[in-house]
């Protein structure tokens, strides 16, 4: 009866904030070269090419950072297959030059958490198997799982577990691209109905109020759960920046930030960036 009772409390507990650990946080574009020109152009912070993924679609570059998060930037694949390219999850994203897309946590066991969220009332994926090889010829090898309602990564972040090092994943140089940062610090994912998004939230992870506030750099209602790095972010005006993204891509991720996490957010030229990244 103790083993059960044991399982039933693992398939239970909910991540703490503690747990709740970005793995990484992707940008997605058509060009890979031109995407990472203007992120080092925007930041002064250097990328460095991943390789190819597996999928025949895309490719990627890192930017690394000292805390073990790291942010891809994402790209189609000089001779992808127009199939793949369709099919991929964030092929919109890609297609459109959209930016940020998605993110990911690390938990130690996909399939309990899977089984957790389940519990919880919240709809999760399968298991899929996936990979890339690094330009060096070194293969990196994994598993992900999508949680929640839209795209892979959107509301919710997707779960994914290293086989190989994970260290080879995200510093394929042995090192962080970046030490003037400290990490991906926060996501702010976009969503049509605040209220709403707060709910699920508190019900898959068991966490509680969120404090909320009016960002004016934003233009949005801001709710964010202390100790995540997890904010949420909505303008129901249709003219809004906010409003017309989240109509076309759903709530998911509209920006990103990277810093210490502990500062006043400044935002980056988002027209030399393409896209809304903030700097604490």
């Amino acid at each position: 009866m103790w083993k059960l009772a044991l399982v039933l409390a693992l398939f239970t507990r909910p991540l703490t904030a503690a747990d709740f650990h970005i793995d990484h946080v992707t940008v997605a574009g058509t060009n890979l070269d031109a995407i990472r020109k203007a992120f080092t152009k925007a930041t002064g912070v250097p990328t460095e090419y991943g390789g190819p993924h597996e999928n025949h679609a895309s490719e990627m570059a890192i930017v690394s950072f000292p805390d073990g998060s790291y942010l891809e930037l994402m790209g189609i694949q000089k001779q992808a297959d127009p199939k793949a390219v369709a099919e991929h999850a964030w092929s919109v994203y890609l297609r459109n030059n959209a930016g940020p897309c998605a993110f990911a946590i690390r938990v130690p066991d996909v399939t309990l958490e899977l089984n957790r969220l389940h519990v919880a009332g919240i709809p999760a994926g399968t298991i899929e198997r996936s990979g890339r090889i690094r330009p060096d010829g070194t293969k990196l090898d994994w598993e992900t799982a999508t949680v929640g309602p839209g795209r892979r990564g959107s509301l919710f972040p997707f779960l994914i577990r290293d086989f190989t090092s994970r260290d080879a994943r995200v510093n394929p140089s042995g090192k962080p691209t970046s030490t003037k940062y400290a990490s991906v610090s926060h996501v702010v994912v976009g969503v049509k109905n605040l209220d709403a998004a707060i709910a699920l939230y508190r019900k898959a992870y068991g966490l509680p109020a969120p404090r909320k506030e009016h960002n004016s750099a934003l233009d949005a209602d801001v709710a964010w759960f202390d100790g995540t790095p997890v904010a949420l972010a909505a303008n129901p005006t249709a003219s809004s920046w906010l409003a017309r993204r989240v109509a076309e891509y759903g709530d998911a991720p509209v920006a990103f930030v990277i810093g210490s996490g502990k500062g006043k957010i400044s935002w980056t030229d988002e027209k030399l960036l393409g896209w809304r990244l903030g700097i604490d």
